[in-house]
């Protein structure tokens, strides 16, 4: 396993609690990170693309996408993110509620990375970005944030 090192993650996610939920999640987790939160899959898109105000933003080494967003649903900009050539090299984790089989069977068939169902207790949760910690930023491999040469 390599060494931990610092990542950016993209968080979309519109629900104020389950923000809250994801940043005590990491910090107890001792995930060394920066994490930057979107509330909506509009925003999301500017944010990736760097258009407007985000500009100057940094290509996250990981998205944490809830499907439920206004403006645009998770569904969309995960299809949109995996259909885009500078973006879809970039892992997304699915972080939703919900369970139902045709989400899964969706978020796969757009090339979802994992999805993950958000459990109800605290301690779940540290356990589950604990081991989302473990995988996505120490132990693979992840693509350069450019071409290589």
């Amino acid at each position: 396993m390599s060494e931990v090192r610092s990542a950016e993650i993209l968080l979309v996610e519109d629900n104020p609690a389950d923000v809250g939920l994801t940043r005590e999640a990491l910090d107890d987790a001792k995930v060394a990170n920066h994490l930057t939160v979107v509330g909506d899959g509009m925003e999301a898109m500017a944010y990736l693309r760097r258009e407007g105000k985000y500009a100057k933003a940094t290509v996250p080494d990981l998205i944490l996408l809830d499907l439920n967003l206004p403006k645009k649903d998770g569904r969309s900009v995960l299809a949109d993110v995996k259909a885009d050539e500078a973006l879809k090299r970039i892992p997304v984790v699915v972080l939703t509620t919900s369970a139902a089989d045709e989400d899964v069977y969706r978020a796969y068939g757009l090339h979802a990375n994992c999805y993950i169902c958000k459990p109800v207790d605290f301690g779940t949760f540290v356990r589950i970005i604990n081991s989302l910690e473990r995988f996505w930023l120490s132990t693979v491999r992840l693509p350069p944030k450019t071409p290589p040469v």
